[in-house]
């Protein structure tokens, strides 16, 4: 599991160039909107997730949406499963970046401090974040999510 999601970052970070240019005003103003963009539809998706709403979590999401936690991969239809077994009672982002290895590609880090019960089992804590929006027919879609604990 470990070695899929390290070939996933080196695939990503291998063939998405970087600019460490400075940006033009012009150019600056539209990375911000994009950015606060991506950071409102995570935020929409874990609102969704808390809120178990199924239909509106979906609809933020690819069908061939996947996730890898500790525990292991995920595809979408297994996320929806196991949010009925979840209590998201609250959590906040820190420390949010989002980069654009392409003009329909978005990538966010951040950690997120949540509580919440998973099973029964308390799973709060603070966790390491990253999740990967991809624009498809003109809307924004997530494709991949990961969130380990911070230590």
């Amino acid at each position: 599991m470990k070695k899929q999601f390290i070939l996933f970052v080196v695939a990503v970070l291998t063939t998405s160039p970087i600019c460490l240019a400075q940006a033009s005003p012009t150019k600056a103003g539209k990375s911000a909107a994009k950015e606060t963009e991506i950071i409102d539809l995570e935020k929409s998706a874990w609102e969704a997730y808390k809120s178990k709403q199924a239909d509106a979590y979906k609809k933020l999401l690819a069908t061939d949406y996947c996730s890898v936690y500790a525990e292991g991969i995920k595809t979408l239809d297994r996320e929806v499963a196991d949010m009925e077994k979840t209590d998201l009672r609250d959590y906040s982002f820190a420390d949010t970046k989002v980069v654009f290895p392409s003009a329909d590609v978005a990538v966010m880090t951040y950690k997120v401090t949540m509580q919440e019960t998973v099973a029964g089992q308390d799973a709060s804590g603070t966790y390491n974040s990253a999740s990967v929006w991809n624009k498809r027919g003109g809307k924004w879609l997530g494709v991949f999510h990961t969130e380990i604990k911070a230590q």
